[in-house]
């Protein structure tokens, strides 16, 4: 049955306990054992649409994610890793709105 819909293909890369309970909801979890860079590369040109990559990995290697951000049509989101988060996912989150709409909407005042 050929509707024009595909199926997306969705990755969460990280240490073994971070990532493996993404499984359970069908994203395929990956340990960068070697090159972050390579593998990332690798999931761009195999379509994978979005990547969680555990918060530590993102903030070690943001100049990579955003390379590879505006290179490839894929997504990476950072996400709390086995030991709490880091803080990097809000603070990505407010800077992509405020680059949006021009202001920090979630300031506290």
């Amino acid at each position: 049955m050929s509707d024009g819909s595909r199926k997306l293909l969705m990755a969460a890369v990280g240490d073994f306990e971070s990532v493996l309970p993404f499984q359970a909801v069908g994203v395929t979890p990956f340990s960068p054992d070697n090159e972050l860079r390579d593998l990332l590369l690798r999931l761009a040109k195999e379509q994978y649409a979005v990547v969680f990559l555990v918060d530590d990995l993102y903030r070690d290697n943001l100049e990579l994610v955003e390379e590879v951000n505006e290179r490839y049509s894929m997504s990476i989101i950072p996400i709390p890793g086995i030991k709490g988060s880091t803080g990097i996912g809000i603070q990505s989150i407010r800077d992509s709105v405020e680059r949006a709409v021009g202001m920090d909407i979630f300031a506290v005042k």
